[in-house]
């Protein structure tokens, strides 16, 4: 099952990628990564430290913001600002519209007993809203200003990228995992599995990068003045970057040794530091594995032809990220097909 979002010829003239992060979708997205077991290499270390540091305040948003689940939209919603703006923004948030998100949201699964009463009882409100503000702090904030600045590099890359292989090499291109172009519908497969039609009639679609969101896009029907659809960011200052430079965090910066004895030291090496810097060039690889870039170049080839690594192309630039079957080897190394160095 899918969801698609319908363009005309107006929507398509109207699209654009946004240049920031919207901070309760990314919150959203963290949240649901850290009740998430998979990419390890990635958020491993930052999730170890978040459920260190949460306090107990944090269940509520917990319980209301589920992986592969709909949550509330004042919970959610695609809002730009400041973190300390848009957070203040829900305690604002009207009953009726408390009320009609928990039923939307009850549809789909059922909610823990104390959020029924969310829309009369205001000091529950603040407490939810408290308890946002918390995993806020803890998930979000030591990390909000290198998400800011890698968004607008990222939101520069894909403009250039629009204006150089044209809308339908930019949307068939924005999360090739659960994103399909087939003119003139957009197909995203949901994490939720949501099957279902959306008419931008003429609004466009606003393309949101999303740090913590490295899988499944998210899609907001709701935001003015055009629906948001996040894609994974693959920036050189991706999360994977960001979350090695954190204090106490693991850096990893060699290879599992089973890695190394199945692909060979240098080629695991390329692809451990593809999956530490997520769209580095072939330049930057050779920087970061001592390599020429000769054969930096020849290495994520063979890893690329294996499924381990993929390339796009900027211009005269070769930009690498690690595939999810990548991923899954640096995580739990097991046999592949020979891939020994020559």
């Amino acid at each position: 099952m899918v969801y698609r979002i319908h363009f005309t010829v107006d929507d398509l003239a109207r699209t654009r990628v946004s240049p920031c992060s919207l901070p309760l979708m990314e919150l959203a997205a963290a949240v649901r990564t850290l009740q998430q077991r998979g990419q390890a290499v990635r958020f491993g270390a930052w999730r170890r430290r978040a459920l260190t540091d949460l306090r107990p305040e944090a269940r509520m948003v917990l319980e209301l913001v589920r992986a592969r689940r709909w949550a509330p939209d004042f919970l959610t919603r695609a809002e730009s600002g400041s973190p300390e703006d848009v957070l203040e923004r829900v305690r604002a948030t009207p009953r009726s519209r408390i009320r009609s998100d928990l039923a939307h949201v009850a549809a789909d699964w059922p909610l823990p007993p104390w959020a029924r009463h969310l829309a009369d009882d205001r000091d529950l409100f603040r407490r939810l809203c408290d308890s946002l503000d918390h995993v806020y702090d803890v998930l979000l904030s030591p990390h909000w200003q290198q998400i800011a600045s890698s968004a607008t590099t990222e939101g520069g890359t894909k403009t250039r990228q629009a204006l150089t292989g044209g809308m339908e090499h930019l949307l068939s291109s924005a999360n090739p995992h659960c994103v399909r172009w087939n003119a003139p519908v957009l197909e995203v497969t949901m994490a939720s599995g949501l099957d279902g039609d959306l008419l931008l009639e003429g609004r466009g679609l606003l393309l949101v990068p999303s740090y913590f969101g490295p899988r499944w896009s998210a899609v907001c029907t709701a935001s003015q003045p055009q629906p948001v659809l996040t894609y994974p960011a693959h920036s050189p200052w991706d999360v994977g970057s960001l979350i090695a430079r954190f204090p106490h965090a693991e850096h990893h910066s060699t290879p599992p040794s089973a890695l190394a004895a199945l692909l060979g030291p240098t080629r695991a090496a390329v692809l451990n530091a593809v999956a530490e810097h997520p769209g580095c060039s072939t330049n930057e690889l050779a920087v970061l594995t001592g390599v020429a870039p000769s054969n930096a170049s020849r290495h994520a080839t063979t890893l690329r032809r294996a499924g381990l690594v993929h390339t796009v192309r900027y211009r005269n630039t070769a930009l690498h990220t690690v595939t999810g079957l990548g991923t899954t080897l640096l995580d739990s190394p097991c046999a592949l097909p020979d891939l020994h160095e020559g």
